[in-house]
């Protein structure tokens, strides 16, 4: 797993804890979740699909299966699981069937990732919570985890090496400011 840019001083993290969360291209929601405090890493990868060896331009294809997606691991003595949450819904339109913006296709859905039955009743709860936030149902699936498959070195912390990219002004800019406005104090550079 990738180390995030910013770790707590504290020493050894009290609470690790791992989600594996999908909302749409990957790079959004790593660029969140590199700057909250107490996340520990964050890696971008393939995982929900059936090819053994996914590469982007094969999931960009959408016949493999697989969606674009982010494992965070945080320690939740500093950043409860809730918050992840949030910033998940923050960071994408929940509410978007397989698309966010112009991304089209299964690889950019909507999805968490359960590793237990007890972390798929959490997503659902969480859901359940986040839907009194939109108008429109909420269409995040919950399903099981399956391989994880780590994205290739250029799309693992893609906002921070290339800010004046035109899908990173256009596109991730305006979901950190969101981020920003409703979550400055999680955030170690609001």
């Amino acid at each position: 797993m990738t180390d995030s840019p910013r770790t707590e001083p504290t020493g050894a993290p009290a609470d690790v804890r791992e989600l594996t969360l999908a909302g749409g291209c990957f790079w959004c929601l790593d660029a969140v979740y590199r700057r909250v405090r107490g996340v520990l890493a964050v890696e971008s990868g393939y995982t929900g699909g059936d090819d053994p060896a996914p590469s982007y331009e094969s999931v960009c294809t959408g016949t493999t299966g697989h969606a674009e997606a982010v494992r965070v691991r945080f320690d939740a003595a500093v950043v409860p699981p809730e918050v992840i949450m949030d910033l998940f819904f923050t960071g994408h339109d929940p509410t978007s069937l397989n698309r966010q913006g112009a991304d089209v296709g299964t690889q950019y859905r909507s999805a968490v990732f359960a590793h237990d039955e007890a972390e798929a009743r959490f997503f659902a709860d969480e859901i359940a919570r986040a839907q009194a936030n939109y108008d429109s149902p909420i269409v995040t699936r919950v399903e099981p985890a399956s391989a994880w498959h780590p994205a290739e070195d250029i799309h693992q912390d893609f906002y921070a090496r290339r800010r004046s990219n035109g899908y990173c002004r256009v596109v991730i800019d305006p979901k950190l400011a969101k981020v920003r406005r409703n979550y400055s104090a999680w955030l170690v550079d609001a």
